[in-house]
């Protein structure tokens, strides 16, 4: 039969996945970093992946193909929730509250301590979930500032949860897992530590976006560093 379906340009497709965990059909798969279209049967056509793609990979066709089999979805849903059950969790994604030895040692040289909240810090391993999220201030810095500011966690760390991303190298938008996370926890403030380069405002816009999205009035307030590790900029943002 002909009917609409997605067609997945690979020169496109940068490999983030998004689009994978879009399709609630099970349909598309990563296979060598690119997103593949599994099983046209699978594809119900209805393009819940197309606007998770951020670079334009996915399309509608029509095409002669086979109908869409709902039975074989579901086939395949009890067959993969089946697998991830069997599967283990990496122990560098398990969730965990860290505890610092504030001490400093006793001898001629002083030892700053990390201010590390806890585990894990990317964005994108961070759980939705965790007791650490409760009542907390949450850090979201950009990488680079860790490198360009020396007492990042001193000045900014201490005393908050830190999540750290690139949106430019990670290629995904964090919005809505931020939202996610903003919606789930009582959430007391948020500060986006971002670097005064134009790519760092897709951090800044993306917790904007999920503050909105999750529809509570959490404070915000935005530190910007330069790139020779001074504070330019900080402000709250209603």
């Amino acid at each position: 039969m002909k009917r609409k379906i997605i067609n997945i340009d690979k020169a496109k497709c940068n490999g983030c996945g998004a689009c994978a965990k879009a399709c609630h059909e099970g349909a598309i798969g990563m296979i060598d970093g690119k997103a593949t279209l599994l099983r046209d049967d699978y594809c119900d056509g209805f393009g819940d992946c197309l606007p998770k793609c951020p670079t334009g990979a996915i399309t509608f066709i029509e095409k002669d193909t086979l109908p869409y089999d709902e039975q074989a979805v579901l086939e395949n849903k009890k067959k993969t929730s089946a697998q991830t059950a069997k599967t283990h969790v990496c122990p560098g994604m398990l969730a965990r509250t860290i505890r610092q030895n504030t001490m400093q040692k006793n001898d001629s040289t002083t030892e700053l301590p990390s201010m590390l909240a806890q585990w894990p810090c990317q964005i994108k391993l961070a759980p939705i979930s965790a007791p650490y999220f409760q009542d907390a201030h949450i850090l979201i810095a950009a990488d680079c500032t860790a490198y360009a500011y020396a007492n990042v966690h001193a000045d900014f760390m201490k005393g908050k949860i830190t999540l750290i991303g690139c949106p430019k190298l990670d290629a995904v938008d964090y919005s809505e897992k931020l939202s996610q996370i903003f919606e789930k926890n009582d959430v007391k403030s948020v500060t986006v530590l971002r670097m005064e380069v134009p790519c760092c405002g897709g951090l800044e816009n993306a917790v904007k976006r999920a503050l909105q999205a999750s529809k509570k009035q959490t404070p915000l307030s935005v530190i910007t560093i330069s790139v020779n590790g001074n504070v330019l900029e900080r402000k709250s943002v209603q």
